[in-house]
């Protein structure tokens, strides 16, 4: 793949001219610097997917039953396990808001959860497991299963599940940071 400035070069670039129905929805979406983010503008191209996507995504983000500093450790796992330098971007940003600080999302783009507290630590091998083998572990589960209703068991898997396919539209398509975003923490590299 063609590269700019070390990045991939958009495969699908944002719409240009998206339909009223996705004009609707982004309206209602996230902007920086009064423009749709860029995953957004993407999906645009379809809609109906854009729409949907965003309700699913909507669920974990504003109607959420996990804490929302919880909710970012596993994203930004998830993001750094599957090389989506846009999603780590974009949800560093939202982490710092929820609590976690430079340090911590330092930690997260590196293997290993032994610094980690029990329930981070088991929060980042949910991912590292479903990652590496489509199921959490039976440890793993058992420290969860003991913090969380199954309700937020079941969110939690849904979330983990909901930014990998993110991170393989964003990979795939070749969605780009925006300025002034940031991308990695220094020194740090996808971690597959």
């Amino acid at each position: 793949m063609v590269t700019v400035s070390g990045m991939p070069k958009p495969r699908i670039l944002p719409a240009e001219s998206p339909s009223p129905e996705a004009v609707e929805t982004l309206a209602k979406l996230p902007a920086l610097d009064g423009r749709p983010l860029n995953i957004f503008a993407t999906l645009a191209h379809h809609p109906l997917l854009l729409k949907r996507y965003i309700a699913l995504g909507g669920v974990f983000l504003a109607f959420n039953q996990l804490p929302a500093r919880e909710r970012e450790v596993v994203i930004l796992r998830v993001a750094w396990r599957t090389g989506s330098e846009y999603e780590f971007g974009q949800h560093t940003r939202i982490g710092l808001a929820a609590g976690l600080d430079d340090a911590e999302i330092a930690r997260i783009a590196t293997d290993g959860t032994e610094e980690w507290e029990a329930g981070d630590a088991a929060l980042l091998l949910a991912v590292d497991e479903l990652q590496a083998t489509d199921r959490v572990g039976d440890d793993t589960w058992s420290e969860l299963s003991g913090r969380y209703t199954d309700a937020e068991l079941l969110e939690l898997l849904a979330l983990i599940g909901f930014y990998r396919m993110t991170a393989g539209i964003l990979n795939s398509a070749g969605v780009e940071l925006e300025p002034g975003v940031a991308s990695w923490p220094p020194g740090a590299a996808p971690g597959r």
